[in-house]
């Protein structure tokens, strides 16, 4: 597995940023088709109030930094005070011309480590997961500073990435 983002530039947040690896399972139809494959999917968090993006792999699994320790609730009133956090699912591709930001997609979830609990929606989160794999780009309801922050991440970390990602992203993630 070759990561985009393997220098965290000496933070302990997570883990490097997946962006291709060698598919067993490429065309041969057997055993493990029609797995869902999450090898070319990142987690990037957006701390909103700190401005900062970071990857962390463990929110695969709803284990990230940001996750433990919190019992998630379903109603975002209940968890009044909470940080507000994005979790964006970012999926890269390769299509023959180099990598490229394949699906981008934004979950919404808010943290108060002082009660432990927190606010997601748990089918946002999985759909906007598939969705993602799939190259669907859904930032549209993200504020604008985080966007902001999501694509100086993104081009600042790989421009040649960036530059041939598709255009709906870039103009998706373009201040107003």
């Amino acid at each position: 597995m070759k990561n985009l983002f393997d220098d965290n530039k000496g933070k302990k947040r997570g883990q490097g940023f997946n962006i291709l690896s060698s598919d067993s399972t490429d065309g041969h139809g057997g055993y493990g088709s029609g797995v869902l494959n999450l090898n070319n999917m990142s987690p990037v968090f957006i701390d909103v109030q700190e401005g900062e993006a970071f990857v962390d792999m463990g929110a695969l699994h709803a284990r990230s930094s940001v996750e433990k320790g919190i019992k998630f609730l379903r109603e975002k009133d209940q968890v009044p005070n909470g940080k507000p956090y994005w979790l964006v699912w970012v999926t890269v591709e390769d299509k023959g011309d180099g990598p490229f930001y394949h699906g981008v997609t934004a979950c919404e979830l808010t943290v108060d480590r002082e009660i432990r609990r927190g606010y997601k929606s748990l089918p946002e989160h999985v759909n906007n997961m598939d969705r993602s794999l799939k190259g669907r780009v859904i930032i549209d309801h993200m504020d604008e500073k985080s966007k902001s922050v999501l694509a100086g991440f993104l081009e600042g970390h790989n421009k040649e990435v960036w530059d041939r990602s598709p255009d709906a992203l870039k103009e998706g993630l373009r201040a107003e």
